[in-house]
């Protein structure tokens, strides 16, 4: 069974290809708006080379939206041409580390931080918006390893750490039962979505 894995979200990307779990396929690239081309490109190299997935994972963040999104709707159109089962698993629970149990941190922008804990690959905890202090109080009470995948100075415990294809493939062979789900397929949101609505569209609102 040939596993297509997918990851997205940080300012590292990564494809990786498994079949019954050996690997056939790996590369990681920069994965930033002016760099999405090597996703593409790499995806198609590894589809030509070794043929089409039966099954496809992909990364659902926390991280770039935009990254995540591209992911998700490559993973949708390879189903549609493939027929493949398709999952998504958090990004933070793929970390290419060594620690089996560890904490995340990340900016979530707006002066906010998350956090998430992660044990055995899955998800226990978060993830969870904090302020600065806030978050700086919590890290205090943890005793397990802190990463985070792009630079925080002012969190000098967390370490750099970014998520692996590899690592989600490994994941979703553990959780095969739970491959084909289409509606996993949702990026992991740490807030609502803010609209702003356009002065236009106000003028023309009809009155209450």
């Amino acid at each position: 069974m040939k596993m297509l894995a997918l990851e997205m979200s940080s300012a590292q990307g990564s494809i990786a290809l498994r079949e019954d779990g050996e690997p056939m396929f790996d590369c990681t690239f920069p994965a930033d708006r002016k760099h999405s081309g090597a996703f593409f490109e790499n995806v198609q190299l590894c589809v030509e080379q070794f043929g089409r997935p039966q099954e496809i994972v992909v990364g659902l963040g926390p991280g770039s939206y935009a990254g995540v999104r591209i992911a998700i709707a490559t993973a949708l159109g390879l189903r549609s041409a493939t027929g493949a089962k398709l999952a998504g698993i958090p990004s933070i629970c793929a970390l290419d580390v060594e620690a089996n149990d560890y904490c995340v941190i990340g900016d979530a922008r707006r002066q906010s931080f998350f956090f998430a804990k992660v044990e055995a690959g899955r998800l226990t905890e978060g993830p969870i918006l904090e302020s600065s202090p806030e978050l700086e109080l919590r890290i205090k009470e943890v005793a397990l390893p802190i990463y985070a995948s792009e630079p925080l100075p002012q969190f000098p415990r967390a370490r750099l750490a970014y998520p692996a294809a590899g690592r989600l493939a490994e994941i979703a062979r553990r959780q095969t039962g739970e491959m084909d789900d289409a509606q996993s397929l949702e990026p992991i949101y740490l807030r609502e979505p803010h609209i702003t609505v356009p002065k236009s569209a106000r003028a023309f609102a009809p009155a209450k």
